[in-house]
């Protein structure tokens, strides 16, 4: 029942907010240091596609974004982005405002915002319910979701086309600048520090990792699991057996490598069906030991990897390192990890909606990696 009237009150919010006339600001002396907003409740990988609108935003106002957002992922992602200048959580978007504490804190922050250029790249009426309690006037604000580009393209060519636009209030301002155009300014960036590189350095040596050509797996995400059992149901669930057969090809091509297989702890058990399944001592299971401040850095060494469409492919491609992805149900359409540095084979089968990454041989994985251009030994 509570959720129920919290529903309805989100509605009204809505509803209310969409037949609010839109005025323009009378005071149009806006200086051309203004931080914008972008409010977005986002993975680990949309954080990383979030990262070419943050860093036209700061290019056009002249200064960096504030982010209003969720995941302990989002700040430890973007700790070292000079685009970004501040980050607000919250812990949770669907427990009504008067039971979370975080929104409470949340409003007080964006209270603070009150004169800024707010993005809104969210669609959960949970967002907009907070600028609203916040006193964000509409004419601030940028509702992403008003002109959405369609399934056919990709969050990043979004994304730039949300900051080509500018808030009515800010429409008579010097705040002008262009939007970066041109095939750098679609791919997503991380930062990386040398204090993080070198402790990931420290860590590889005490692990004898030190000088091996490490090829990184990912076989799973959050939505793979059930109580740290694959669902096999899953559209991007791989089977244990497909995996290690990709891991015998790769053991053949580079013999002196070894083969991590990254995910959260919870991920342990399938990753050891994984490893076991490989039988070889060359396979290791680094479950729950790759907090982001180690995996970043390893991304940048890393000699390749092999991911099913999760948020750490993602990261792996803005820094560079060769990849193979695997898609299910969603496609690559809008989902294909971009990279600057390093080539990027996308794997999918054409069931459309009914695909699933079973749906991809083990035969095929293989070839695609075969095709990286990499050093074989």
């Amino acid at each position: 029942m509570l959720q129920d009237l919290w529903n309805a009150h989100l509605a009204s919010v809505v509803d209310n907010f969409r037949m609010t006339p839109v005025l323009p600001s009378p005071n149009t002396d806006v200086a051309v240091s203004i931080r914008p907003l972008i409010v977005r409740f986002a993975a680990f990988g949309d954080v990383v596609l979030l990262t070419p609108l943050i860093a036209a935003l700061a290019r056009r106002y002249g200064a960096p974004v504030d982010l209003l957002s969720s995941g302990a992922w989002t700040p430890e992602l973007l700790a070292h982005d000079p685009n970004v200048r501040e980050i607000k959580l919250i812990t949770s978007r669907k427990t009504p405002y008067w039971l979370c504490p975080s929104q409470w804190q949340a409003v007080r922050w964006l209270a603070e915002h009150r004169n800024a250029p707010v993005y809104l790249c969210d669609p959960e009426p949970q967002a907009l319910a907070l600028l609203v309690r916040a006193g964000i006037p509409r004419g601030n604000i940028v509702r992403a979701w008003d002109d959405w580009a369609g399934p056919q393209t990709h969050w990043v060519d979004w994304w730039l086309q949300v900051a080509a636009r500018t808030p009515l209030a800010f429409a008579a301002s010097a705040v002008q600048a262009d939007v970066p155009s041109g095939a750098d300014a679609a791919i997503p960036q991380l930062y990386v520090s040398e204090a993080d590189r070198a402790q990931c350095a420290d860590w590889l040596l005490a692990k004898g990792l030190h000088g091996s050509p490490l090829v990184l797996l990912q076989p799973g995400n959050k939505r793979t699991l059930r109580r740290g059992e694959a669902r096999i149901s899953d559209n991007k669930y791989w089977a244990p057996e497909r995996w290690a057969a990709v891991i015998g090809a790769v053991l053949q091509d580079v013999p002196d490598a070894r083969i991590l297989l990254c995910g959260a702890l919870p991920e342990q058990p399938p990753l050891e069906e994984i490893r076991v399944a490989s039988g070889d001592q060359r396979v290791i299971n680094l479950a729950g030991e790759l907090p982001i401040s180690r995996l970043l850095p390893l991304l940048q060494t890393a000699h390749s990897m092999i991911s099913i469409d999760t948020g750490p492919a993602h990261a792996a491609a803005a820094l560079g390192c060769p990849l193979v992805v695997l898609f299910g149900a969603m496609g690559s359409t809008r989902w294909r990890p971009r990279s600057k540095q390093s080539p990027v084979v996308a794997l999918e089968s054409n069931g459309g909606e009914s695909s699933k990454v079973m749906d991809i041989s083990a035969n095929q994985v293989i070839a695609a990696w075969r095709t990286l251009p990499l050093p074989r030994h």
